[in-house]
């Protein structure tokens, strides 16, 4: 029988700052099938990230929000805990949403579904002049803040994806573990954003931008890096040697693109020989 381990934000974070001791990057990996999950974690995976967004990009649509996000996340959690023995799952909570609007009832209600913490996925930040129209009714970028606070005050392990400089230090001073600066829909692959020219220097240097931002506001918080450009495991290589992120957050990278090319090279391969 598996040995399960339970998680608490301390014992997550010592896990963290050691893989940052000894020089290795932290990998979080994207999964929203127990399949996806259950290879991550062989694959040496140190988070399991859970968004409702994942169910898009297995149904073969790009990364979408379809229906009540944080319902579909938390039904998500029990196909996933099944197949994970020894690494944390972390949940995407809409912060935004209108149906919780005692954000305390939210982050309980994704621990007590299990999860071992919180990202703040889907963000507003992704529709910033909603967010912006929004905020004096707790549905814009102020929220996000407020549920990295209370997850601290909760003792909740947070991650915060930040798409800007703003947003990096006002995430890291509202005690967010970890801080993800978000460079972008994520290119690659067959759904993936093919408009956009941005070049994995100019989103590493996007990455560091927000890192300094949060670093100045939290010296202690670690900082990930997400998306735009950085899209492979060779991307990630120049990440690290151009800034002072300690691991990568892969979402399509990791549950989307990999499925696309072996399964295309899969099937090309069973009908690469002739039949008598």
């Amino acid at each position: 029988m598996p040995s399960f381990i339970e998680f608490t934000r301390e014992s997550i974070l010592a896990n963290l700052r050691a893989k940052i001791t000894a020089r290795q990057p932290i990998v979080a990996a994207g999964c929203s099938a127990g399949l996806i999950a259950k290879a991550a974690e062989a694959g040496g995976a140190d988070l399991i990230v859970v968004y409702s967004t994942g169910r898009s990009r297995i149904m073969g649509l790009p990364t979408t929000i379809l229906g009540d996000s944080n319902a579909i996340t938390m039904q998500m959690y029990d196909e996933l805990h099944n197949v994970v023995d020894k690494t944390p799952i972390i949940g995407g909570a809409w912060a935004g949403d209108p149906t919780y609007r005692r954000t305390e009832r939210l982050v309980r209600s994704f621990v007590d579904t299990g999860y071992d913490g919180l990202i703040n996925f889907p963000t507003e930040a992704i529709n910033p002049e909603r967010a912006k129209m929004r905020e004096h009714v707790g549905q814009g970028l102020g929220v996000e803040a407020e549920m990295m606070r209370i997850a601290r005050e909760m003792n909740v392990f947070t991650m915060a994806y930040a798409l800007t400089i703003e947003q990096g230090r006002i995430l890291a001073a509202a005690g967010a573990d970890v801080v993800v600066p978000h460079a972008g829909w994520t290119t690659g692959g067959m759904i993936g954003r093919s408009d956009d020219d941005t070049s994995l220097a100019r989103s590493v240097e996007h990455v560091q931008e927000i890192i300094d931002a949060a670093a100045a506001e939290n010296p202690d918080v670690i900082c990930l890096a997400h998306g735009g450009a950085i899209a492979t495991p060779e991307d990630t290589e120049y990440l690290y040697a151009n800034s002072d992120a300690k691991g990568f957050v892969g979402a399509s990278s990791v549950e989307r693109i990999p499925i696309e090319r072996a399964i295309i090279d899969t099937v090309k391969s069973f009908a690469g020989y002739n039949t008598r």
